[in-house]
């Protein structure tokens, strides 16, 4: 099976139907306020109510108040939450919801020491260590990700129509999450780079969700 594909950052009902009709399975919403991608709860549940059945809405979260967090669960539908700062396991589970967990990724940090103090997570999100968390439309050196992770790899980190392809034959992730890649500006979306990001990834082969790959 094709690799998931999450595409983050919708902030407008327009790109966020482009986006399904596009193919993706899981639609980002941020709710942290210093980015340009930044959407209130409310207009967050405005945004859901555009959202298809069987189509996934995560709502991605930087070093929130647990009561933020909450806040935003009882108005908005999120189906998996995204933690994107230096949250540890007892924060990311006290929500009891599924959750993803990034690491900004630099060398010298360990990954797998990184996985493994999160076993409750449903995948790991490996992202390029930039100013900011996320959205920073940089690339890390794959060549960092070890051949086993032992959690499912999400892969993010300045992914486009022209590079997601080598990087899902690279590292075969169980998901890939793009925002910039397929923008026009920074929280508006191109909807012909969102069509085309889908095919590359669908043309570029199977996934593996096993945490393991092919070095």
């Amino acid at each position: 099976m094709s690799p998931r594909i999450k595409i983050c950052g919708l902030t407008r009902a327009p790109d966020l139907q482009q986006a399904v009709q596009a193919g993706a399975d899981a639609l980002g919403l941020v709710f942290y306020p210093p980015s340009p991608r930044h959407v209130d709860p409310s207009t967050a549940a405005r945004l859901a109510r555009e959202v298809p059945p069987f189509v996934c809405i995560v709502g991605l979260f930087v070093n929130a108040d647990p009561a933020a967090v909450r806040a935003t669960l009882a108005t908005v539908p999120i189906h998996l939450l995204q933690f994107h700062g230096d949250e540890d396991e007892a924060y990311c589970r006290q929500f009891d919801r599924p959750y993803v967990k990034a690491a900004r990724v630099r060398p010298g940090l360990d990954l797998l020491q990184y996985a493994s103090a999160f076993p409750s997570a449903q995948a790991i999100l490996l992202d390029a260590f930039v100013d900011g968390y996320g959205g920073g439309g940089r690339v890390f050196d794959w060549s960092l990700v070890p051949a086993e992770l032992g959690r499912p790899l999400i892969l993010s980190g300045g992914l486009d129509e022209d590079n997601v392809g080598e990087a899902v034959r690279r590292l075969r992730p169980a998901a890939v999450d793009v925002s910039s890649g397929v923008e026009a500006s920074k929280g508006i979306k191109d909807p012909g780079k969102m069509r085309a990001f889908v095919a590359a990834v669908r043309a570029a082969g199977p996934s593996d969700d096993t945490g393991g790959r092919t070095a």
